[in-house]
């Protein structure tokens, strides 16, 4: 549908004019905007390029982040900086993946930025569907399929960016990038520490010693690790879109490097930074963790051993548990209705109970029985607070 100029959106498409005339030495006319949603905090407009006089592409996205906060993704800004360093972080994730070679480039290309109007010019995905969309109207068979996609896809873009943090982190010092440690990353480490306290106030429940340990240790995983690569970090159902170039990733506003069985285990638990569910089985994350092995061992050989893939992944998925029950247990409305308007959102218990089973199974497939026994504590009280 053919949006009417509001002004966010006539803005939008003014700043682009000017920024790609400046570019091109010539007069850029864009028409025909397109409002694609955004979060709150950003607008998302497609346009037509009517004047075209250096082979722009027929179509483009734009992408600008206004100044004011809104309803969306998790928001874990808290100041105008802030915004500003998430916008940095983004155009520079964009410029880093756009020095990739096409075929791994893992989504739009950047072709025109504006650090001072907070404005990117994106490459046109085409009449890609989001993730949400596709698995809410797919069959079993599709779904399958198009999960084993996303682990495939995520593993391309962690093969072809492994060995490659030096090159992102000059791309942050030369934007004057000031914090290179991520709010996503943060809200791990807060984690570790609020999610025993808050077990045991909310259902009067110890955590055992050594998945305390199994915690601190995951938790490193946000700014150590052995498998670095580059992360969108912020995976999320609406945020990965499926098309004719197979499956792609958007938003990179806390883009950078991070040990990349996270990103895995962000898809096998489900999401954790919001409370999409997806649906997942052991069956379907032991395969999906193969297919996401298969891209990347060649990088990483010892994740050929079952038993350190098996390891590293229950670590990660432990964090991303802790992650989402740090985010979502306490009743906080503001944040629960940022994430309420995702695609396959469901209430906040029912996405919890979702992820803290698979937690369970997982580990007791693995022969963790500690981890296993304490997800199933949880478990239990969760089903209890949702039946009561």
């Amino acid at each position: 549908m053919t949006a009417t100029l509001a002004d966010p959106v006539s803005e939008v498409v003014h700043a682009a004019e000017a920024l790609l005339t400046r570019r091109t030495g010539a007069t850029v006319t864009l028409t025909d905007p397109v409002d694609l949603g955004g979060s709150g905090r950003s607008v998302v407009v497609r346009v037509r390029v009517a004047a075209n006089p250096f082979s722009l592409p027929r179509t483009l996205v734009l992408k600008q982040v206004p100044p004011s906060r809104g309803a969306g993704h998790v928001d874990f800004r808290g100041s105008e900086t802030d915004e500003q360093m998430a916008f940095l972080r983004e155009a520079v994730s964009y410029q880093f993946t756009t020095a990739l070679s096409k075929d791994h480039r893992p989504g739009a290309e950047l072709l025109a930025y504006d650090f001072d109007a907070r404005l990117l010019v994106l490459s046109d995905l085409g009449d890609a569907t989001t993730l949400a969309a596709v698995l809410r109207n797919s069959d079993t068979e599709a779904t399958g399929n198009t999960l084993m996609a996303l682990a495939q896809a995520l593993g391309r873009m962690h093969a072809a960016t492994v060995g490659r943090e030096e090159d992102f982190a000059a791309l942050l010092r030369r934007a004057d990038v000031t914090r290179v440690a991520d709010a996503v990353s943060q809200q791990a480490l807060d984690a570790v520490r609020g999610v025993p306290e808050l077990l045991d106030a909310d259902f009067g429940l110890s955590v055992p010693e050594s998945v305390r340990d199994r915690a601190e240790r995951a938790s490193k995983l946000f700014t150590g690790g052995r498998f670095r690569a580059f992360s969108p970090s912020d995976l999320c159902p609406d945020n990965i879109v499926v098309g004719d170039e197979g499956v792609q990733f958007l938003d990179y506003e806390w883009g950078g490097f991070r040990d990349a069985t996270l990103d895995i285990a962000y898809a096998l638990s489900s999401f954790p930074l919001c409370l999409c569910s997806a649906p997942l089985s052991v069956d379907r994350i032991r395969a999906m963790a193969d297919a996401w092995r298969a891209e990347v061992v060649g990088m990483w050989p010892q994740l050929a051993y079952d038993e350190v893939l098996e390891e590293r992944l229950l670590d990660a998925l432990l964090a991303c548990v802790w992650l989402s029950t740090h985010l979502f247990l306490p009743e906080d409305h503001a944040r629960i209705a940022s994430v309420r308007e995702h695609g396959l959102s469901v209430p906040r218990i029912p996405a919890l109970r979702a992820r803290w089973s698979l937690l369970a199974d997982f580990a007791a497939e693995t022969g963790h029985d500690d981890v296993a026994a304490h997800a199933r504590d949880v478990l239990a009280h969760l089903e209890e607070r949702s039946a009561g």
